[in-house]
């Protein structure tokens, strides 16, 4: 494929004012790595907290297996670990709303420090 271009004399204002626009609206390569390095450092620290997470999944089904099977759960207990079980999961996703809330307000206000306007690539 070939490639047209024309080199035209452009006055150095106008040169650095396109300049700072482009660079208003892209981020830069030492943004992006530092994105990509930050990205991958909460990705390892999920995956301990997984792995943690799963230890102990399997530490507690070890100890229910171990329990006698003869023994049955009053129905009040059953119903006290479903309410627990279900404000459990409701607060996790509640907290995953307000991080990823806080996660963009931070972008917000680096875009605002930044000097850049929201919703532009970047």
């Amino acid at each position: 494929m070939a490639r047209l271009a024309k080199r035209a004399l452009v006055p150095a204002r106008l040169r650095s004012a396109v300049r700072g626009w482009f660079d208003s609206r892209y981020i830069s390569l030492a943004e992006h790595r530092q994105d990509i390095k930050d990205a991958l450092w909460e990705v390892q620290v999920l995956r301990r907290e997984v792995t943690t997470l799963r230890a102990e999944v399997e530490r507690l089904q070890a100890r229910t297996a171990k329990a006698p099977a003869g023994r049955t759960v009053d129905e009040a207990r059953a119903r006290r670990w479903d309410d627990a079980h279900r404000l459990a999961t409701e607060t996790a996703a509640a907290m995953e709303r307000v991080l990823q809330n806080e996660v963009l307000l931070w972008q917000a206000v680096d875009r605002a420090a930044a000097g850049r306007t929201p919703g532009i690539a970047g």
